[in-house]
């Protein structure tokens, strides 16, 4: 891999403001689990080695099993996701998958499970993921 820029050398200001959003989602009601989920399933979606590193790092020391974190691909095909869960992973997809835009369904699904306040919260933690995977990709951090 080549050397490419360190935006957090260069541009403080904006990795603060990232540090910003990240700390705002980690003091939110999305719950920790919710948030690995979130984290590990986007940078998944994006190819993000760097984050898929940390973030599956960081949910087997909070608890998250080896088991729940491969079958992330599948999650449609086994139950061992609640049903809140559910909502949050097919979100995850569609809006890091965003040229297919939200469908009304997953909208509506999410909308069901989670008051205005906790579905806001939700929607940021996926919108940074993304933002720290582009960021993660396009710099070629390396891994840990």
């Amino acid at each position: 891999m080549s050397t490419r820029i360190n935006i957090q050398q260069v541009e403080p200001a904006a990795f603060k403001a990232m540090y910003g959003l990240a700390n705002y989602v980690q003091n939110s009601q999305v719950s920790k689990i919710h948030q690995h989920l979130i984290k590990i399933k986007a940078s998944m979606i994006n190819g993000c080695a760097f984050c898929l590193n940390m973030h599956t790092r960081e949910a087997k020391k909070d608890g998250e099993t080896e088991q729940r974190i491969y079958l992330l691909s599948a999650w449609r095909e086994t139950t061992l996701y609640t049903e809140e869960e559910r909502a949050i992973l097919a979100l995850t997809e569609e809006i890091t998958s965003i040229q297919n835009h939200v469908s009304e369904e997953t909208y509506k699904a999410a909308e069901r499970l989670f008051d205005a306040n906790h579905l806001a919260q939700i929607i940021v933690a996926i919108v940074a993921i993304n933002a720290w995977n582009r960021i993660a990709i396009t710099t070629e951090l390396p891994l840990d």
